[in-house]
């Protein structure tokens, strides 16, 4: 029985002849993502900007999420967002902070218990006020600088500085194009967002650990061989098992993103795009820039290697 490949087994690809290119491209879109992020910024969802909270649940059987969303945007209160909490007749509903300080927000709260009147209970209605959502922003932007900062030193001590330094130049890569990815759509930035961010760095880093550890171990293996051939080596060796991860993984996503709704649309796209990226850096990013941060060769780790190399270069 065969088993399933995208690529055929034994490639010989030439990914490094390309590393120029592939930098080049790298660095422009980075550098396009940051632009785009100071120029239009990002588009701020309740969890950053405020807003209310109201948990409701129905009276009449279990909740139709697809109605409720229906009637309250008719009543024009900007973004609000909608799922079912808990039981299925728990429904929370988030709105946008609304222009025209606590006034507004009672005014907005008002038109939801009208629209609703007594078919449902109200059990609960909070307001959260730009302050927490300034906290919950700190807390969000530390969470994914702690994140690299510990990738750094898991990197490190795993392999050398060249290593470290690397994996943090493509982690950082993917990150800088997921929330330019963010602001050029103007999609929904809220904590899940977050969340994404940071399973996109766990991914990549995974990704880029798998590539590092082969090119450590040829290394070992074949300390004549020039160290371009190398890269272009261990990639190849590496890419099948790349390749089905990062399928496998979108088709998941691309289940969620068609059918999870629109809760977890936004966290969706972010996540097969990170996968993208992410498989992208790892082949394009991560592996040549070893390269230029001039990757010495260790001592041999076991005899007779060298008669292997020659005869698997000749």
């Amino acid at each position: 029985m065969r088993l399933l490949r995208i690529v055929p087994e034994n490639t010989h690809f030439g990914f490094m002849k390309n590393r120029f290119i592939s930098f080049t491209l790298s660095g422009t879109l980075a550098v396009l993502s940051i632009v785009m992020f100071f120029s239009l910024g990002l588009n701020y969802g309740i969890d950053f900007e405020g807003g209310t909270v109201v948990e409701i649940a129905t009276k009449n059987g279990p909740a139709n999420i697809g109605d409720i969303r229906s009637e309250l945007r008719d009543l024009n209160l900007g973004d609000v967002q909608v799922q079912e909490f808990g039981a299925p007749n728990d429904v929370l509903i988030r709105i946008e902070r609304q222009q025209g300080g606590e006034q507004a927000q009672q005014k907005a709260i008002g038109l939801i218990r009208d629209t609703f009147g007594d078919t449902v209970d109200f059990r609960r209605v909070e307001v959260v006020g730009p302050r927490v959502s300034g906290e919950l922003a700190q807390a969000g932007t530390l969470a994914v600088v702690v994140s690299l900062f510990a990738v750094l030193v898991y990197i490190w001590f795993r392999f050398e500085w060249q290593f470290a330094v690397g994996a943090i130049i493509a982690t950082v890569h993917d990150v800088i194009l997921t929330i330019g990815m963010f602001a050029v759509l103007h999609l929904d930035f809220s904590l899940s967002s977050i969340a994404a961010i940071l399973t996109i760095v766990g991914y990549s880093l995974n990704d880029t650990v798998v590539v590092y550890d082969r090119i450590r171990e040829d290394m070992r293996k074949y300390k004549k061989m020039p160290l371009l051939d190398l890269l272009d080596r261990a990639i190849n060796q590496t890419l099948s098992r790349t390749t089905m991860t990062s399928f496998t993984t979108l088709l998941a996503l691309l289940s969620l993103y068609t059918f999870g709704g629109e809760v977890i649309r936004s966290f969706t796209f972010a996540m097969i795009w990170g996968v993208l990226v992410g498989t992208y850096s790892s082949i394009f990013v991560a592996a040549p820039v070893l390269n230029f941060l001039n990757l010495r060769r260790g001592p041999d780790a076991s005899g007779g290697t060298a008669e292997k190399e020659q005869a698997e270069t000749a």
